[in-house]
């Protein structure tokens, strides 16, 4: 599933549901155990019981094996002489014989039952231990599970769909490329390729101006040329420098900001644009300095075209350990929360800042204008 494609709010639903079956399998599984368990303890008072009771039957056993044994040997005695007891008393011995024998064979039986419920009560327990043991094994990993969704991916569709954000981002920079070489092509094309165009035209006239109408008309003619030669190269200067101020690289970033918004100034009437360094004024690496003086170039931007800004302060401090800009209009200002669809110039500010290990914050609201705050560290 591609990136453009996904929902992000489906996916939060789908790991609502994930987690809800998730938590009622380790309810189950809870219940479960506590059922094993109380089975457990049931079953071990029984079998604790028919211990018991197995003592006891053995004990009887014992006593009505030795009773029996005498009772045998008493009618042994009576029946090897007959003659000298009574008939009363030969029965008697004959019934006590039989009676504790029937005794003694339920007494075996009883055992032979109680032995085989003890081992079946055994088997049972031993189940049932494994069974709590698996129980909290599950419950355990099923809570790890349970926490890596609640925590771990809680924030995946926020994750996805600024992964979302930043390939619409990569496109729109694609985009912004093609429309400002069509723009870089059209002032080009409009600019000091029509003014060229116009000296290539003009000085063709000098030579025939010259002899028609002599030198006086020729040299007002050379005038005119150098005029149009001279905007022509304004114009490619202003070009080149809306590209990448050269001074940039040859002067560092204070005195291409100050000429920048003077800049800015001439070609917008309407606002009035003021710079103030109250750090050193000193060098910075390149990749920081081009990367500063885009940022504030985009919040210049933002103020003149989205705020509508008549006046805007730029202060620069650079100090040992880092430098800070600040950018502030008088603009209509913003609501910095609320994302509005397409707009990529700050996620583009932000990006840059990150780059640099800084931070930017922006202070805004409707018709309170805009502050813009952007501190980088400075690195040995």
């Amino acid at each position: 599933m591609s990136i453009k494609k996904l929902d992000s709010k489906e996916l939060d639903t789908i790991l609502e549901k994930m987690v809800e079956t998730v938590d009622s399998s380790k309810g189950e599984i809870f219940q479960i155990g506590e059922q094993s368990r109380k089975d457990f303890e049931s079953l071990s008072e029984e079998l604790k019981t028919i211990k018991q009771l197995v003592v006891q039957v053995i004990d009887q056993g014992d006593k009505l094996e030795l009773n029996a044994r005498m009772a045998r040997k008493r009618l042994s005695e009576v029946s090897s002489q007959f003659n000298r007891f009574s008939e009363e008393q030969i029965r008697e011995a004959y019934e006590k014989a039989h009676t504790l024998q029937v005794e003694l064979q339920m007494n075996r039986q009883t055992e032979k039952q109680l032995r085989n419920r003890r081992d079946d009560l055994e088997r049972r327990l031993l189940g049932l231990q494994q069974t709590i043991e698996r129980a909290d094994y599950l419950v355990s990993q099923v809570s790890i599970v349970l926490n890596f969704l609640t925590s771990d991916l809680a924030f995946v569709g926020e994750a996805l769909e600024d992964a979302k954000r930043k390939q619409e981002f990569g496109f729109k920079i694609i985009e912004a490329q093609e429309e400002e070489r069509k723009k870089l092509s059209r002032e080009i094309h409009d600019g000091p390729a029509q003014m060229m165009a116009n000296v290539m035209m003009r000085s063709d006239l000098i030579d025939r101006v010259f002899r028609e109408r002599g030198s006086e008309q020729a040299l007002q003619e050379v005038r005119d040329l150098k005029r149009m030669v001279r905007n022509a190269l304004y114009e490619v200067r202003r070009i080149i420098y809306d590209l990448r101020p050269m001074a940039l690289d040859d002067l560092g970033i204070v005195p291409t900001l100050r000429k920048y918004l003077q800049t800015v100034e001439e070609y917008n009437k309407s606002a009035k644009l003021s710079f103030f360094n109250i750090g050193e004024e000193k060098r910075l690496n390149s990749n920081m300095e081009v990367a500063l003086f885009r940022l504030v170039q985009e919040s210049i931007q933002n103020a003149l075209k989205h705020a509508q800004a008549t006046e805007i302060q730029v202060k620069l401090e650079i100090r040992k350990d880092g430098c800070t800009a600040i950018v502030k209009d008088n603009g209509k200002g913003f609501d910095p929360t609320s994302k509005k669809e397409g707009s990529f110039g700050l996620m583009g500010m932000r990006e840059r800042v990150e780059l640099l290990e800084g931070e930017i914050s922006i202070d805004s609201k409707p018709g309170a204008g805009t502050m813009v705050i952007i501190q980088i560290p400075i690195k040995d």
